[in-house]
């Protein structure tokens, strides 16, 4: 589309999503203006080769936490003229290439032609696809997102991965983001700091794929809760406290 570039990060070992990315490959190109990546230093070096190979603006980063990898992403797509950034974590973006029930090239054009609508979509799930994950995931997010949702004042799914914003938003993004989770601090800096206006859609696309979404499969069960409990927390603060000092 037109003036919108996608912005997305992945740490990808195994390169497990090879195939997906050369199968949907065309999607990009057609979908937006621009691609941005940022990749962990410890992806498969085949996939790295195959995102060369392709429309991707790509920047090798050290691993260091998705927060991390975030904020260098938004950065790097701002080197670039683009005035609108739909970022999504590039295993979800995959997930939506491949929600065929869904018609997710349809959904995905229907949401970037409004792009210039917004100056920050936050991009949740439909209660299905919510449901689609894990259940220690549904549990916790739960949590977070009706804290989320209290703060903000409006109902929103803020832990789905996916968010579209626009240039002015960026760069209070890149001035103000610190936290070790930005799903609910983004949008947060935006609507305190910033004083724009926070918007929300539900998407079909962002269902749970265990074959691309399931990295936690060799962890205990109660090492997989522990971990969504602690993100949860950390998103949760976010939501409480950013901005809320700001002068």
């Amino acid at each position: 589309m037109e003036n919108i570039a996608l912005i997305c990060v992945t740490h990808d070992p195994s390169g497990n999503n090879i195939d997906l990315l050369k199968k949907h490959a065309p999607l990009f190109s057609k979908l937006y203006r621009d691609c941005y990546i940022c990749v962990s230093d410890e992806t498969d070096l085949a996939l790295i080769a195959e995102l060369e190979s392709s429309e991707f603006h790509i920047q090798i980063i050290k691993k260091s936490g998705v927060a991390n990898a975030r904020r260098a992403v938004v950065e790097f797509g701002m080197s670039g003229h683009n005035e609108i950034f739909h970022y999504c974590d590039f295993d979800r973006l995959l997930t939506w290439f491949e929600n065929n029930e869904a018609n997710s090239e349809a959904e995905l054009e229907k949401m970037l032609e409004t792009a210039n609508q917004y100056d920050y979509l936050i991009i949740g799930r439909t209660e299905k696809a919510f449901r689609t994950h894990p259940k220690e995931w549904v549990e916790t997010e739960t949590i977070s997102n009706k804290i989320f949702s209290l703060e903000l004042g409006k109902e929103a799914d803020v832990t789905a991965g996916s968010c579209m914003f626009s240039r002015k938003c960026a760069e209070l993004i890149i001035l103000h983001s610190k936290d070790m989770m930005t799903d609910a601090e983004w949008p947060m800096i935006v609507h305190r700091i910033g004083k724009n206006s926070i918007d929300y859609l539900a998407v079909e696309g962002l269902e749970y794929q265990e074959k691309i979404n399931g990295y936690a499969n060799h962890m205990d069960e109660s090492d997989k809760w522990f971990g969504r409990v602690r993100l949860c927390y950390l998103i949760s603060e976010s939501a409480m406290n950013t901005g809320k000092t700001h002068n």
